[in-house]
């Protein structure tokens, strides 16, 4: 009588290798663990990190369910959409990501960790270069959605002058705390 196949050899690495081909396609790194093997924090983008592609070239496309906020030492606005070329230590040409500066929301172009011992991470938001602490970004922050942001305040004032002189002024932003009144 024949063996039955499946107390083969064969069988058991047609089954090992099997295995071994499907898990190498199956299971790529997590977006924090890829940004941990380029000496980048894992902490520069957020929990919330749907999927991501990142192709042989550096090019990255990291996808969340929406645009969300969190807080570094600033406040931060990730869109659904955030992309970037990624090398070692660096995150260049970054588009979907702004960061709040007295006020205003700039875009963040370039992401840098020139040496590790440092312990800095240069962020380049266009008008200006800024060094933080990489420590703040050792954990994915949560993220939350960008409905925070949809709240504004608009303050406008006109003074008259008895010169028949009259001067106006408008503010319009997003409100980050709670007014009220006496």
């Amino acid at each position: 009588m024949a063996a039955p196949i499946f107390n083969t050899p064969f069988f058991t690495l047609f089954v090992f290798f099997s295995l071994q081909l499907y898990l190498s396609f199956s299971s790529s790194p997590s977006i924090h663990d890829l940004l941990r093997s380029k000496g980048l924090p894992p902490g520069l983008l957020p929990e919330e990190v749907k999927s991501y592609t990142f192709s042989q070239n550096g090019h990255l496309e990291v996808f969340l369910d929406a645009p969300c906020l969190t807080k570094y030492e600033n406040r931060v606005l990730f869109e659904q959409v955030v992309t970037a070329n990624l090398t070692y230590g660096s995150l260049i040409g970054v588009e979907g990501l702004q960061q709040e500066e007295l006020f205003v929301w700039l875009p963040v172009k370039d992401i840098i960790v020139n040496d590790p011992s440092s312990g800095l991470i240069l962020f380049d938001i266009g008008l200006a270069h800024k060094q933080l602490s990489l420590s703040l970004f050792e954990d994915p922050p949560h993220c939350k959605p960008e409905a925070v942001l949809t709240d504004t305040l608009t303050v406008s004032q006109t003074e008259y002058f008895p010169s028949g002189f009259r001067l106006s002024f408008a503010f319009s932003g997003f409100v980050s705390g709670v007014f009220t009144s006496r």
